[in-house]
């Protein structure tokens, strides 16, 4: 059921612009507000409260593709910056921590889906689209070609990203603290032909990324493109700080508008799923984080934000905006889509078997 439409009438052009600059307009004094009572990363959490707040109450939220690709880009190639040539020396630790990410995806999906199954007797199909740890785009499209239940997986996917984040803030703002920072100061630095190297490298990597259909693919592609130019040190200057403030309000619209005013009666019904739910995905996620800090030289911010069963987009952003590796962090987390990409539709087809007969 689609969202109640801010004016009545047809659904043209105007009627389309009048609600994106709404929806942006409330995620922006969200983000203010929240940034002028000293919320911990006040932009993304400021912008994904506000718009929540005004989804579910029937207004409608509206953000056009063309928008979203383009920040996603500006986010992708900002992002990227925060690598130095110095980020390859920590290239050694990581296929110790891939692993150990692979350990987690099977704890918190299977520890979900057990949660689903048997303790509130949902059927297997949704119980395990429901418990998969974020590509959430992925996991919806491929929920849509089986009997699964598309509600409940849309409320228990998009209220454990919401918690996810709203958990984070706090933490990564005490996390961060301690954390390698990105250098900014070399931002003004930025010279035209910096610029368009830095540009046409990380259009090129957009463009594949998002051809290749991952989730995320345009903000991806962007970033890696603009990690080798920064770890090779063809390119040294990063592009201005505020680009990410602004692309964090908008990232703000996208995730608020997950849920809205015809999900209100089943958040009620099935939040007690949904909380127990993010509870055991992000034990477990912490857990096997732990092991990572205990034998790897990797922050606990990295890691936090690397295991964190949520969005590649928003916890990429709050790498970025925290200092930390954003390199580190997106690399796992396309690792964890590329593990759910292999392995789900196999379960899927497993599952539907077992209930067939």
């Amino acid at each position: 059921m689609d969202q109640q439409t801010l004016i009545p009438g047809k659904d043209d052009l105007w009627a389309k612009t009048v609600a994106m600059v709404v929806s942006l307009g409330i995620a922006a004094i969200g983000a203010v507000l929240a940034f002028w009572i000293g919320l911990p990363i006040p932009f993304l959490l400021g912008s994904v409260i506000a718009v929540t707040t005004a989804s579910l109450s029937g207004l409608r939220i509206y953000m056009p593709d063309w928008l979203r690709n383009v920040v996603f880009f500006m986010l992708g190639l900002q992002a990227g910056s925060g690598v130095r040539p110095d980020t390859l020396d920590q290239l050694a630790a990581w296929p110790g921590s891939f692993a150990l990410l692979f350990v987690t995806l099977i704890l918190v999906t299977g520890l979900t889906f057990l949660l689903l199954r048997k303790g509130f007797g949902w059927d297997g199909q949704t119980a395990l689209f429901s418990a998969i740890p974020g590509a959430l785009s992925f996991v919806l499209a491929a929920a849509s070609d089986t009997r699964a239940d598309m509600v409940k997986i849309t409320i228990i996917q998009a209220t454990r990203l919401l918690l996810l984040i709203g958990f984070l803030a706090p933490l990564l703002a005490v996390l961060g603290r301690n954390a390698p920072h990105v250098d900014l100061t070399v931002a003004g630095d930025l010279t035209l032909q910096s610029a368009a190297i830095l540009f046409v490298g990380g259009l090129a990597g957009a463009l594949i990324g998002h051809y290749s259909r991952m989730p995320g693919g345009m903000m991806l592609g962007a970033l890696l493109a603009s990690a080798v130019l920064h770890g090779t040190s063809v390119v040294a200057a990063s592009l201005p700080s505020a680009i990410s403030d602004v692309g964090t309000i908008v990232l703000g619209v996208l995730i608020g508008s997950r849920i809205n005013a015809s999900h209100r009666r089943h958040i009620v019904r099935y939040l007690p799923a949904a909380l127990l739910a993010f509870i055991i995905g992000t034990s477990a996620a912490f857990a096997t984080g732990a092991v990572v800090w205990l034998l790897f030289d990797i922050h606990p911010a990295q890691i936090a934000l690397a295991f964190a069963p949520g969005a590649l987009e928003a916890l990429t952003v709050i790498a970025f905006s925290l200092g930390v590796d954003p390199a580190y962090v997106a690399s796992h987390h396309v690792a964890r889509f590329l593990m759910i990409a292999i392995t789900v539709p196999f379960l899927a087809r497993w599952l539907k078997s077992r209930q067939d007969r």
